[in-house]
């Protein structure tokens, strides 16, 4: 164990604290289990070193981060870790990569059961069916799923722009007065246009785009290939077909993709679609639309399909630009679904959030003809610095974190 500990230390010392994600403040730390999941290269490893950073001395050991694909692991067993972890006076373990451990939920139930004192962080994959794990986790893990960067933590985290974190209802009520305070410090058009290049993944250095999009294919890749038929139980053989998938629906308007033509082009029946479609939206790489969220059944073909961000669209359009009208309404969809439940809006408008609002997106002509007469209706408008009436500029729904 002390091996563990002093590779701790060492990422500890190597990890800064001068940006801190929001879920730090919205996670209950004090939970005896909690699980983060999340895509590849979100931030989960970095959130949890960061919280034993500001809580901890580097030399603790009351606080233990492992990540369980470890060459530890090849003859240790969670169970053992925890005992003698506990023995010693460890107090938290925070347990990292769950997913490449083999039996791991059964393991940590058993360590819940067994040592009530010991408080338990698990993190993994976005993939992850921790409440329907082979272990009964349901009744005592706390879950939290994380994001990339949302555009306003783009703005801290490269720009050290700095605002409050606004509710949806308080960015549609007071648009105007929010657009000239984030008008006094910056050109807001010009930032966003450069957070859907670049800016939902939190490891861009700023300088070497290429470098960024590398480790994002290669994101792409070891989701495909190893943590979908590791995690969904599908052949790697699928692999190709299911990349094949995901770049047919990154070249299509949203409005345009069909299931049908879909297994036609790759050769699969439509459950085989319609299950790549959900390992591909749980893996955070797609974003799947209904139209009722509340009668969506087991092999229910969604309404919309959308690329899970404006990152990904642009590295999976390769050398052509993605549509506009994709590029925005991905954005709306990768945002307003951070923190809300989003429907298609059938007839009306492009997106019904809580069952409340009404939104349509569009360019800075976008009229209101399709949401006319209809409540807590706006336009989502592209190209805009201040709202005209109900008509809000694209970003300013990016400040809410």
């Amino acid at each position: 164990m002390d091996t563990l500990f002093a590779r701790q230390q060492h990422l500890l010392a190597l990890t800064s604290t001068e940006h801190i994600r929001s879920l730090m403040y919205e996670i209950k730390w004090d939970k005896r289990l909690l699980s983060i999941r999340g895509s590849r290269g979100v931030g989960k490893t970095t959130l949890i070193l960061q919280y034993i950073k500001l809580n901890y001395p580097i030399t603790t050991r009351e606080a233990l981060y492992c990540s369980l694909d470890s060459i530890y692991f090849s003859n240790h067993t969670l169970v053992e870790l925890a005992s003698q972890f506990q023995l010693t006076g460890g107090k938290r373990l925070f347990l990292d990569e769950v997913h490449k451990y083999d039996n791991w939920s059964r393991e940590v139930k058993e360590i819940y059961d067994s040592f009530p004192e010991l408080k338990v962080v698990i993190s993994g994959s976005s993939l992850l069916k921790i409440l329907n794990a082979d272990a009964d986790l349901s009744r005592r893990c706390r879950p939290y799923l994380m994001h990339g960067l949302s555009f306003v933590e783009y703005l801290e985290f490269y720009h050290d722009l700095r605002f409050p974190s606004y509710p949806l209802n308080e960015l549609l009520e007071n648009a105007g007065d929010i657009c000239i305070k984030v008008n006094q410090q910056f050109v807001p058009i010009r930032e966003f246009r450069n957070y859907l290049q670049a800016g939902y993944y939190p490891f861009f250095d700023g300088e070497d785009r290429e470098e960024y999009n590398l480790t994002i294919e290669n994101i792409i890749n070891f989701i495909i290939d190893q943590e979908i038929p590791l995690l969904r139980g599908i052949e790697p053989g699928q692999a190709r077909k299911i990349k094949a998938l995901l770049r047919f629906c990154a070249s299509s308007k949203p409005y345009e993709v069909d299931i049908t033509r879909l297994g036609r082009l790759l050769e699969l029946s439509r459950p085989s679609v319609l299950n790549y479609l959900n390992a591909l939206n749980d893996a955070q790489l797609l974003n799947l639309l209904y139209a009722d969220v509340n009668s969506i059944k087991k092999l229910q073909k969604p309404d919309k399909i959308y690329i899970q961000n404006n990152n990904l669209l642009q590295i999976l359009s390769y050398d052509q630009m993605p549509e506009i009208g994709t590029a925005r309404e991905t954005f709306a969809v990768q945002q307003l679904m951070r923190r809300h439940r989003v429907e298609y809006g059938k007839q009306h408008g492009d997106f019904l959030v809580d069952g409340k609002w009404l939104f349509e997106v569009g360019g800075p002509d976008k009229s209101f003809s399709q949401i006319a007469d209809i409540p807590n209706s706006y336009v989502l408008s592209d190209d805009l610095l201040y709202p005209i009436g109900a008509k809000l500029p694209l970003w300013l729904i990016g400040l809410e974190k």
